[in-house]
């Protein structure tokens, strides 16, 4: 088992941790981890423990956000017909029934298209332009894609059809020739924050047609549930103005759920406070499965519905499809593993780039991922559809895995995505030469350091100062993510309180104490059963983890989440 490479974040200098500490009442531990997020004054520490929605940026600060909302004036002025159109994963799902469920509530032409991820993959395609003309809308608006959609907005202009674009992916150097593009990463957009979701920005466009027509903000601010669960699921910052979306989107989650939503929560039988984790781990899986397994409609038609009875109905649905997905899931994982570890060649590489004809394409970036976590590397996943292989590409923290990507460009039909994720297509004749390619150009840029499985940690603790209050502050700084990721803690000359127990033949539940013995916690470590054996003749060890609120039999208790064990 790979030993993991422990970094922890330099500690602030005490008359700065004493000072803050001292003006807002927090631990000096934890006020040691707000100042190294730069939360460095009572101000700004108000503003990040008590965000307001009036701390939101105007709307209308986004380049082309005033044609948007004039060209969406003017389509209901005319009567035509709107098409809502987004990508078929979490972030598309919620962006189209946001948008769609916003213009229903003001007008009846609506309706949504969202692309089928087998017969047209990823982002605008003539297929949804076609169904648009032969059903008559003159307006589309795309959400969470279209920035490089170049000629397929030329084809839509072709039939008459305008574009709005509503996207946060990094444009190319020409924009599609839209009646507005919508994206704070325009070099030409002067929005402040440039880390919306695609769902983030069909907001920005509702808040600005709410100003425009004098509708109450709350028209607005009641979608923010379902931008929450996009900046949980895209896995963006959760800062700036993310975190007050996700903040108050989390308040609308934990009190006032949709029907959908509050479908999607029964399903998963999650109880208690719902937190950013519940919704990238229990809430997105769900509704990605839709899409994965079947077609996105369904999760839209779920997050759209008005109906609880109607919306459980969907739910159920929708759960059943999560099941399936995680059947092709562990089964695929499993067989790429064994690939690996089977292959002397393949084992001892730099990056993975594994083709199997029949994988299921709705997974193989969850495969990615779990390969990821085994060896700790550039992976890529392809499998074959329509002709050709399809892959979805992800990476280690610090690797570019799209521009090693671009470097193939030559043998690649299409490819984009972000530093940590891609997806790409190319010929099946190509894969041996890409391989050949993508290996070579990962093996002379990536680094030794980049290779290595790291625990990032915020500060060191002592058991004892982990009690309530200081869980409730900690609790208090979430919601967690990107930017300002949940605490990592370490505690150190750690021992044994009784017997270690294995949980399913891999779970690791133990009870610790320190040196003294002034404070005992129970720790449970997922995957971690292969430390059994040294925790049980080790004297003196150090844990890295989390802090989270166990629940059982009606009895809260605080519990460590194990990250790593290291012995001294």
């Amino acid at each position: 088992m790979e030993v993991k490479k422990w970094i922890f974040s330099q500690v602030s200098e005490a008359n700065k941790i004493e000072s803050l500490s001292h003006q807002i009442n927090v631990n000096p531990v934890l006020t040691n981890i707000l100042l190294q997020r730069g939360i460095d004054t009572f101000e700004k520490a108000k503003n990040f423990f008590r965000p307001e929605l009036d701390q939101l940026h105007d709307p209308f600060l986004m380049k082309d956000m005033q044609i948007a909302v004039e060209r969406i004036q003017l389509a209901i002025e005319q009567q035509e017909s709107i098409l809502v159109y987004g990508d078929y994963d979490v972030d598309g799902s919620t962006s189209v029934a946001m948008m769609y469920s916003f213009l229903c509530s003001i007008y009846d032409k609506v309706g949504y298209y969202i692309p089928d991820r087998y017969a047209e993959g990823y982002g605008v395609s003539s297929q949804g332009i076609d169904y648009a003309a032969e059903n008559g809308y003159k307006l589309i608006i795309s959400l969470d894609c279209g920035i490089k959609a170049i000629d397929k907005v030329a084809y839509a202009a072709e039939k008459d059809i305008d574009f709005i674009i509503c996207d946060h992916h990094l444009p190319g150097e020409t924009l599609p020739a839209a009646k507005a593009v919508l994206d704070p990463k325009r070099a030409d957009c002067v929005y402040p924050f440039k880390e919306l979701s695609g769902c983030g920005v069909g907001f920005k466009l509702i808040q600005a047609f709410c100003i425009s027509n004098n509708l109450p903000e709350h028209r607005a601010f009641e979608f923010l549930d379902l931008v929450a669960v996009s900046i949980a699921a895209d896995i963006v910052a959760v800062t700036g103005e993310n975190r007050i979306l996700a903040f108050y989107g989390l308040e609308k989650i934990n009190f006032n759920p949709r029907p959908g939503i509050k479908a999607l929560l029964d399903s998963a039988d999650l109880k208690g406070k719902i937190t950013i984790s519940n919704l990238v781990f229990q809430l997105g899986p769900r509704i990605n499965a839709a899409g994965r397994i079947d077609h996105a409609h369904l999760a839209v038609k779920l997050l759209a519905s008005i109906n609880e009875d109607e919306a459980a109905i969907i739910a159920t649905q929708v759960s059943e499809k999560n099941n399936r997905r995680k059947d092709f899931d562990q089964n695929i994982t499993a067989e790429a593993i064994e690939k690996i570890n089977s292959d002397e060649v393949l084992k001892s590489a730099k990056s993975t780039v594994l083709y199997q004809e029949g994988w299921h394409k709705g997974v193989i970036g969850i495969v990615a991922s779990r390969c990821i976590e085994q060896f700790h590397r550039p992976t890529i996943i392809l499998t074959e559809s329509n002709g050709k292989a399809t892959g979805s590409a992800r990476s280690v923290n610090g690797f570019d895995i799209h521009a090693a990507i671009e470097s193939c460009a030559e043998l690649l039909s299409q490819f984009g995505g972000h530093t940590h994720a891609a997806g790409l297509t190319m010929p099946i004749e190509n894969i041996a030469a890409f391989t050949e390619k993508f290996n070579s150009v990962v093996t002379s840029t990536i680094t030794e350091e980049q290779l290595q499985a790291k625990v990032h940690i915020d500060s060191y603790v002592e058991l004892e100062q982990i009690t309530p209050r200081f869980y409730n502050i900690l609790t208090q700084m979430d919601p967690f993510g990107p930017g300002n990721m949940q605490p990592v803690f370490a505690a150190k000359n750690l021992e044994l309180c009784e017997s270690v127990r294995i949980l399913k033949e891999k779970h690791l539940k133990i009870t610790v104490k320190d040196k003294n013995g002034a404070k005992s916690l129970q720790a449970i470590g997922f995957g971690m059963a292969h430390f059994k054996e040294q925790l049980e003749t080790s004297e003196n060890f150090q844990l890295a983890f989390t802090i989270q609120e166990n629940e059982y039999n009606g009895h809260k208790s605080l519990q460590l989440y194990l990250k790593d064990i290291r012995f001294q």
